[in-house]
């Protein structure tokens, strides 16, 4: 029962997306050197509020179909297009919920606990 609320409830949001929605440029090595610390704070609180209960909290999943987000590649536009325009019609997009620079405090987060 839960299971097809979720699904029903990312097919609204899916469908209530725009399809134009844009890419983000991938990262420069400055802007990655000017991640600090209250990004990834307000990164951390977007995560928990937003993407814990698929991702799981801290980025750490309990064997749910959701990837692990410590293993995402270092690839800035790839995440940004992701969480713009979902994925694979499991991931709802979340373009017209998050603006950029919740994105990028997301990515800033997400890069502070990668483990490749």
């Amino acid at each position: 029962m839960i299971k097809s609320s979720l699904i029903a409830a990312a097919a609204y949001v899916a469908a209530a997306m725009t399809a134009n929605a844009q890419t983000v440029p991938a990262a420069t090595p400055e802007q990655h050197a000017s991640i600090d610390q209250t990004q990834i704070d307000q990164g951390k609180g977007i995560f928990a509020h937003n993407c814990s209960h698929c991702h799981g909290p801290n980025m750490v999943n309990s064997g749910t179909v959701a990837p692990d987000l410590r293993r995402f590649p270092d690839d800035r536009e790839r995440f940004f297009s992701t969480v713009k325009q979902g994925k694979n019609g499991r991931m709802p997009p979340w373009g017209d919920v998050l603006s950029d620079d919740q994105i990028a405090d997301l990515w800033a987060y997400m890069s502070s606990r990668r483990n490749p």
